[in-house]
């Protein structure tokens, strides 16, 4: 199976018959870096797919559920937290609750320890929303991943650990 080419290699293959003779080209680290893209990109289409025509849950309602649900204080965050954890303007984030909130899938509280902040918490509905949508999107990870055994799972990840030590 390590000797199948695919549509990588071939462009690796142009590239380092352009660069061949420029030792700042390596095809290894270029292979690398564009099957990490191409994954990367699968896994967002995929995702993308998974709610596509979906009006009433939307992947943007999926990704503010998942912080609020992950975050170092599960099931209650602030809107703020929650627009830091998504990546999107704290304005963006107030759409977003409005929306869930609109669904019945979160709540939104004044906190009584501090009355100048609103807690976000989740409903029961809007746990079973990400529960579903969860262990969905963890199928199409286990689909896309399903060509390697356990052992080069745990080998993935020991390498993949150690890139990601290297930039943090």
């Amino acid at each position: 199976m390590a000797d199948e080419m695919d549509g990588v290699d071939q462009h690796v293959a142009r590239w380092a018959a352009f660069w061949k003779d420029d030792p700042r080209f390596d095809p290894e680290i270029e292979g690398a870096v564009v099957r990490m893209n191409d994954i990367a990109k699968w896994a967002r289409r995929a995702d993308a797919a998974a709610f596509a025509g979906n009006e009433d849950f939307t992947m943007e309602d999926y990704k503010t559920l998942h912080a609020l649900m992950v975050q170092p204080h599960p099931m209650e965050a602030t809107p703020a937290h929650l627009a830091d954890a998504t990546h999107v303007t704290r304005a963006a984030m107030t759409s977003r609750l409005d929306r869930l909130a609109g669904a019945g899938l979160v709540t939104r509280e004044v906190d009584p320890t501090d009355r100048r902040r609103v807690l976000i918490r989740p409903t029961a509905a809007g746990r079973a929303a990400w529960n579903t949508h969860i262990f969905e999107g963890m199928a199409r990870d286990q689909k896309m991943l399903g060509a390697l055994s356990r052992a080069e799972l745990v080998r993935l990840n020991a390498l993949l650990r150690k890139v990601t030590k290297s930039i943090e």
